[in-house]
């Protein structure tokens, strides 16, 4: 059932739309960050959520930075513009 509005209007729902969710095609045309469901245990989750107020970030920004620091540990890239530029270092080196 939509939400309505004051107005007696079909209210945006999570979507942004009336009613309607976005197609197959419509959520590939708008790239948006993916989901995944992550367990913590409830020590940690606390904890995390003390460094995120004490730091005065989100959640979502530690998680960001946490992840980005593993890629790294590892040579992974974290954006196409640093796999090319590895791609190229690893070309020349066989040359």
């Amino acid at each position: 059932m939509a939400r309505t509005s004051k107005k007696g209007r079909a209210a945006p729902g999570p979507t942004g739309r009336a009613g309607r969710r976005p197609t197959a095609g419509e959520r590939a045309a708008k790239p948006e960050a993916s989901r995944k469901l992550v367990g913590f245990d409830p020590d940690v989750l606390q904890a995390l959520t003390l460094l995120a107020r004490d730091r005065m970030q989100s959640f979502q920004e530690l998680a960001d930075e946490a992840f980005a620091d593993l890629l790294k540990k590892h040579g992974r890239p974290t954006s196409l513009q640093q796999a090319l530029r590895a791609s190229v270092g690893r070309r020349r080196e066989q040359e």
